[in-house]
């Protein structure tokens, strides 16, 4: 029997469905999706009322020393299917990786909702599992991790399209875990920031230092989590 890992996180974003919606299709590029090399749309229908669609998407991910004995830095095909319930203001779309999946295979599922208030929770949940003998346990934590970061980049990127689409709706984006908590706070000044540090340097130094201490923090952090990955190879499946 496969083992699988399971996290979930949660994100809301301070923008209405529709906008998100909007944005869901215009995600690519930008700043935080650099490892997102192309995405086709393979069919797209209208059933029931719903909007299914299905799109690949091509991706890459740096891995870590230990990982190049099991994994070269090969573009990995990824099918996303997704399902539009304008009715019931729903968003759902269901990703796996077709290749690779005997070394980790990624199963995600993202509901986008509309709350009460009038934004939109994103609630997010991947099973990861591996078929390395041996080595299954360390390659999913690895899995486990890797899905944080990038939900962390993820909520940045979006945000910064929607942002971008929606030049004047000041928002607040928080993600969140909640074991362990992981918790990141998002502002337009933030991403203002990111679209004018090239074109007014001399007026965000400050603001690009804290940048950059965050970054290094982040760095440090996923450092040590890999640090533990590889001392877990010792243990048996």
């Amino acid at each position: 029997m496969v083992v699988s890992s399971h996290c979930c996180t949660e994100t809301v974003f301070d923008y209405s469905w529709k906008q998100v919606v909007q944005a869901f299709w215009n995600r690519y590029p930008n700043p935080s999706s650099n490892h997102v090399l192309t995405e086709d749309t393979i069919s797209r229908e209208v059933r029931d009322g719903k909007l299914y669609s299905r799109r690949i998407l091509s991706k890459t991910n740096h891995v870590p020393k230990w990982g190049e004995r099991f994994y070269k830095n090969t573009p990995i095909k990824i099918i996303e299917d997704s399902i539009l319930d304008p009715k019931n203001k729903t968003l759902t779309t269901f990703t796996r990786n077709i290749g690779m999946k005997k070394i980790m295979k990624v199963d995600e599922i993202v509901e986008y909702t509309e709350q009460k208030d009038g934004r939109t929770l994103a609630i997010r949940h991947a099973y990861i599992s591996s078929q390395v003998f041996g080595f299954s346990r360390a390659i999913r934590a690895f899995g486990v991790e890797r899905f944080k970061s990038n939900c962390l980049k993820t909520a940045n990127g979006f945000n910064f399209v929607l942002c971008n689409m929606f030049p004047n709706h000041k928002h607040v984006t928080l993600t969140r875990s909640p074991t362990p908590a992981v918790l990141s706070l998002t502002t337009k000044s933030n991403l203002e920031q990111q679209q004018q540090q090239h074109h007014h340097p001399t007026q965000t130094v400050s603001k690009a230092e804290s940048f950059k201490n965050g970054v290094k923090q982040s760095y440090d952090f996923l450092k040590c989590q890999a640090s533990k990955i590889a001392q877990m190879f010792s243990i048996k499946n």
